[in-house]
């Protein structure tokens, strides 16, 4: 009774999971991992804010409040929540339209997407519908973080160029002004900039653990001193507030939310693609069992909770996740040290990044956007299949020049009709006892060369029938009816996990059929929840129960005896052991 309910309690409140782990040891690794995530998102966090459209701070109280909440509620014990470089483009593509970026509106209407986005998460995992992101094709998130990774580095280039172009701009119209205006670039703000991009390419090339981000912008800081700053055009960001994240509180008029909900959609379903592989990707060299909807759970929440802590929509982070591992992360306390760590060193340093230049954060956010391109995964694509490519250049194409939102659905969109593309032509194979092996056992006709029945067909389906495929499986059971002229067929029924009402009523329609022709449908090797259904929709009575084998020697054995004798009688092939041990073929040869 007292474990189940501790079982139930820790429904709710997931960390009593992993509570128990917590000791000196892990909280001592567990600390030093979220100190060198701290030092590492101080950088990323002011970048991010940045791309988003709102002040530096934003991007730093959401890597102080979303990784809290993620760490207790969601299921991965590595994984770090915060502000992520391609959702932070999508809610600047977002709310751009609706105010400026910057001013209070904007900041008030991305609380408010970060909320909606917080809710539709947050619903998804209560509703267990964790498994949705197994449905957007890894392609889909590498061409779409591609596409993103470019438009930030077109968004950071008048900060590199020193060059004004207007907001709001498209991919297109913005490099066509960056291109009349490059005479105007300003060499001393481009300076800054590449220096900077030098110096973080440099310091991760020396030293990979060292924080090369900070290093670039403090390098990149004292060169803008040395050439004089602002007094040559050199902006700077500005000091940011020494304080922890102020109360907030979402516009929830319902104007603002039939404004957002749309575009908020596509911000969460990024954001759970994002954690959710993330977390995945993880857990598969730390060998822990990750649960979609309790992940969803723990973004959501982080979110909502977010929303009335200033800050802007997070998710998973690969970066400080992965160098959260790296570094000796046992238990999620590492992600809740990050998190207090960086509340500590805003404290302490706010005042510093006044003396941070425009320039060098661009510089940055370039290398950023660099790294978000899988170039690896872009090349096995191209080579491994034309159809992926395909989607990987549609998806690519669609975030440079459309919607960023609309770019996310038709990814989603794209990945859905791969699905369904693959699984409406499952594999059916044709198979026959192999006369070499002692036990007969059945193998693919098209592997070796050797005889079949002629009068029966067996053949195995590997895949789910269902409304998408039944199409392909009837056209091939025509076949082998109208072409071969087979009466009898044999479907090996192991590889099929699931069938639907439309699947079972067309192999009712094809036993059917193949009855009226005097022969017959036949079903061995059935899965448990497979038979199960077809027992529930009273499709195995309409069908004949006599049709269903639990093995294949029995149902063999038992179509063997629905055969013509006469042309049994006549057949070289001779591929059952029923055909050789029945006496009374024997004596209708030797007559």
């Amino acid at each position: 009774m007292q474990q189940d309910f501790w079982r139930f309690l820790a429904g709710f409140l997931p960390f009593l999971k992993w509570w128990p782990l917590v000791n000196r040891t892990t909280l001592k690794r567990d600390f030093l991992a979220g100190l060198t995530g701290a030092v590492i998102v101080l950088p990323q966090g002011i970048a991010f804010a940045t791309i988003a459209g709102l002040p530096p701070e934003y991007g730093l109280y959401t890597a102080m409040v979303t990784p809290i909440i993620a760490a207790l509620f969601g299921s991965s014990r590595h994984l770090i929540s915060g502000p992520t470089t391609a959702i932070s483009i999508v809610v600047f593509s977002a709310i751009s339209h609706h105010a400026e970026p910057g001013s209070p509106e904007f900041i008030k209407l991305a609380l408010t997407m970060t909320f909606l986005a917080g809710a539709y998460q947050f619903g998804f995992g209560v509703a267990r519908l964790g498994s949705l992101v197994n449905f957007v094709s890894h392609t889909v998130v590498i061409g779409f973080t591609a596409g993103a990774a470019l438009l930030i580095a077109t968004s950071q280039m008048k900060h590199v160029l020193g060059i004004e172009v207007p907001r709001g701009e498209s991919f297109a119209h913005t490099w066509a002004q960056i291109g009349s205006s490059i005479g105007e670039a300003n060499l001393y703000v481009f300076i800054v900039a590449i220096v900077t991009l030098l110096t973080a390419i440099g310091v991760r090339r020396l030293s990979p653990k060292a924080p090369h981000l900070l290093i670039a912008l403090i390098v990149g800081s004292l060169v803008a001193l040395v050439l004089g700053g602002e007094q040559h055009g050199i902006r700077l960001v500005g000091a940011i507030p020494a304080h922890l994240p102020p109360m907030s509180m979402p516009d929830f008029s319902m104007d603002t939310i039939r404004q957002l909900a749309p575009e908020a959609f596509a911000v969460a379903l990024l954001g759970l693609i994002e954690a959710v592989s993330i977390a995945r990707s993880v857990a598969a060299k730390s060998h822990q069992r990750i649960d979609g909807n309790q992940e969803f759970i723990g973004q959501g929440l982080s979110n909502m909770v977010g929303s009335f802590f200033s800050s802007y929509a997070g998710s998973g982070s690969f970066t400080r996740s992965g160098i959260n591992y790296t570094a000796g992360a046992v238990t999620p306390m590492s992600a809740i040290f990050a998190a207090v760590s960086l509340m500590l060193i805003v404290l302490l340093i706010a005042p510093l990044t006044a003396y941070i230049p425009v320039a060098a954060m661009g510089g940055v956010i370039l290398l950023v956007a660099w790294n978000l391109i899988e170039f690896g995964q872009i090349k096995h694509l191209v080579r491994a299949s034309r159809s992926e490519a395909g989607v990987l250049v549609v998806t690519f194409l669609a975030t440079l020049f459309l919607e960023l939102e609309f770019a996310i659905y038709l990814g989603v969109l794209l990945s859905l009709v791969i699905f369904l593309s693959r699984t409406s032509t499952p594999e059916i194979v044709l198979l026959a006892p192999d006369p070499d092996d002692p036990k007969r056992k059945l193998i693919n006709v098209e592997s070796k060369p050797i005889a079949q029945c002629p009068q029966l067909r067996i053949i195995r389906i590997d895949m789910s029938i269902y409304f998408g495929s039944i199409n392909h499986i009837q056209s091939k059971l025509a076949e082998i009816t109208e072409v071969q002229g087979i009466k009898h067929i044999l479907i090996m029924m192991q590889g099929v996990n699931f069938i639907d009402v439309a699947g079972a009523e067309v192999l009712t329609q094809e036993a059917k059929r193949l009855q009226a022709l005097g022969g017959g449908l036949y079903f061995a090797g059935m899965k448990g929840k497979v038979w199960q259904f077809m027992a529930q929709g009273e499709f195995i009575r309409e069908i004949g129960p006599r049709n269903f084998f639990n093995s294949k020697p029995e149902a063999i054995h038992v179509i063997y005896q629905r055969l013509d004798k006469e042309i049994c009688a006549h057949c070289s092939a001779r591929i059952f052991q029923e055909c050789r041990s029945d006496p009374n073929l024997k004596s209708v040869t030797n007559a």
